[in-house]
Formats: structure tokens, C-alpha cells, sequence
């Protein structure tokens, strides 16, 4: 018996954010909104997402001894995530600057913070968690050695998920645990490299399989989402809403489809109820603040 659905090791950030009418070209000012804040990252955001549909969810994560870390500990908190696995120092708490345009676009650049400063030996001294977790699921916005430390600790039965954002080369190691790989469409270009893939998300899922995941996930957008593994490639339909902001969207889109995965669900099934969740989610502004509870992802 798992005392958790869903480990989640990864970042946690304050999300400081500002509306613009449209975002600048280089060398260019332009006037925005006042400044809001909000929890986030992508670790912290999955979750909290996780938790909010109702999975029990624990976060492995490394914040500041400063304020935006007592706000990302009192939103984990309060969504009912378990912080037993949440570090405190070493650097202060990541920050990710965010301007939203008025589509619901969004723009990114993170200081990764105290997140740079999870290790391997953090993932190593918190094999308890592990074992205690029937799904795993990672992000790249902490050291790439941590995350390889995260797929050697994984418990022999449990299933571990990686949505590679910020994307870059995986190891071989890592990519033969994914089951799923997460990706959208520049996340597929970058792991790919030169291998290329050409213009259809099919070839893409196809080729990424090619390379030791067990299974593939991506995510089109507008377009719904593709899952390919040993059984074939299938699309998923897209959930049409209008979106508000896109923010977070991505994460609660990991989270929910990991804990659907735990819970038995086929791939497709976990895909489809995945994009739900983020289809209400980006009909809110924020990140964490935007994630449903399954009743809302019902009613929708």
C-alpha cells in the first residue's frame, strides 16, 4: 500500500507577474500592469494541482528561508500537500518574472534560486518518500544529475513521468524511465536534436518513443494532444474554452494525467481527463490559483 499518489520533485518558485498589452522586441520598454505574486514553479504547481483534484501528494523541493518560501510552504499547505520533503536554504527562493499578454500568452524567464541547490544527495536521503510513492513525476527546472538521482531511487513498482520543460538533451538513463514522456512541441524539437521529425506531432511521438521512453505524451495546444507507446499513436481531442491564461497550464496538465496513470486509467483515458483539468485551468488567471478540484473538471 502507497501512502502517496504522486511524488512530486522539482522546482518551487514565486511567480511575480505583470498583464502587458503586448510583450517587447528587443530593446523595447513597455508599460504594463501592477505587479501581482503568486505561488509557483513547476514542481510546486504540479502539486498542488495533484491535490486539488484529490490525490495524496507529496513535494521533494529546496525554497529560501525568506518570504516567497513561507508563501510557496503555506500554499502547499493549504491545498493539502504534504511538505515533509521540502528543504529549507541554501539560497533564496526561485523566482520566475512572467508577463501575460491579453490572449492569455505568456512569457518566462526564471532564477532558478534554491532550486538549483536540490541534489542527488537530497533525492538519495529522502528514499522513504520513494518508496512510499506510486507515482513519480519530475521536471528539468532542477540540475539534470538530480533528476537522474530521482529515476535511480524510484521504487521497483512505482511509474515515474517527466515533462522535460525547460527542454534540453536527456540522458539515455532517464529517458528509458519515462513512462510517459511529457513534451510539446518545442520540448519534442530540442530532445529530438537532429533527428529532426519533420512537421507532423505523430512523427515526433514516434521517433521520441524510438529513443527508450516507455510512452509519449504531446501536447499541441488548441489541438489537443497525441499519446504514443508500444500500442500505437492516438490523438486526443482538445477541450475547447477561452483561454485567459496559460500560465500553469502544462503542470496541471502533468499532475493530473500522473495521478490518473496511478490510478489505472490507459494512457488515452489519463490524456483526455488531463486536458480537462487544463482546459479549466486556463480559463483563470494564475498558476496554482487556476487548478480545479475534480468536481469543477466534472462539471466542466
Amino acid at each position: 500500500m502507497y501512502d502517496y499518489d504522486l511524488l512530486v520533485v522539482g522546482s518551487a518558485n514565486a511567480d511575480l507577474v505583470i498583464g502587458v498589452e503586448r510583450r517587447p522586441a528587443a530593446g523595447e520598454t513597455v508599460l504594463g500592469s501592477d505587479l501581482s505574486v503568486h505561488p509557483g514553479g513547476k514542481g510546486a504547481n504540479q502539486a498542488v494541482a495533484a491535490a486539488r483534484l484529490g490525490a495524496r501528494t507529496a513535494l521533494l523541493a529546496r525554497i529560501g528561508d525568506d518570504a516567497y518560501g513561507r508563501l510557496l510552504l503555506d500554499s502547499q499547505r493549504a491545498a493539502g500537500v504534504d511538505t515533509v520533503g521540502v528543504l529549507v536554504g541554501g539560497a533564496p527562493t526561485g523566482i520566475a518574472l512572467i508577463t501575460v499578454d491579453p490572449s492569455g500568452d505568456n512569457s518566462i524567464v526564471v532564477s532558478p534560486g534554491a532550486n538549483g541547490r536540490l541534489t542527488p544527495g537530497d533525492v538519495a536521503a529522502a528514499a522513504g518518500l520513494f518508496h512510499a510513492s506510486r507515482v513519480v513525476s519530475a521536471q528539468l527546472e532542477i540540475p539534470l544529475e538530480t533528476v537522474t538521482e530521482v529515476v535511480r531511487s524510484l521504487a521497483p513498482d512505482s511509474r515515474f513521468v517527466l515533462n522535460p520543460s525547460p527542454p534540453r538533451p536527456l540522458p539515455a538513463e532517464v529517458l528509458a524511465a519515462c513512462d510517459p514522456l511529457i513534451v510539446n512541441e518545442h520540448e519534442a524539437k530540442v530532445i529530438l536534436g537532429e533527428a529532426g521529425g519533420g512537421d507532423e506531432p505523430e512523427e515526433w511521438a514516434r521517433l521520441l518513443l524510438a529513443k527508450g521512453p516507455k510512452s509519449v505524451v504531446v501536447t499541441l495546444g488548441p489541438r489537443g494532444a497525441l499519446v504514443a507507446s508500444a500500442d500505437g499513436v492516438e490523438r486526443v481531442a482538445a477541450v475547447k474554452v477561452d483561454a485567459v491564461d496559460t500560465t500553469g497550464a502544462g503542470d496541471s496538465f502533468t499532475a493530473a494525467l500522473a495521478w490518473k496513470l496511478g490510478a489505472g486509467a490507459p494512457l488515452a483515458e489519463a490524456a483526455a481527463y488531463a486536458a480537462r483539468v487544463g482546459a479549466v485551468a486556463v480559463t483563470r488567471r494564475g498558476a496554482q490559483e487556476s487548478f480545479p478540484t475534480a468536481a469543477e473538471v466534472e462539471a466542466r
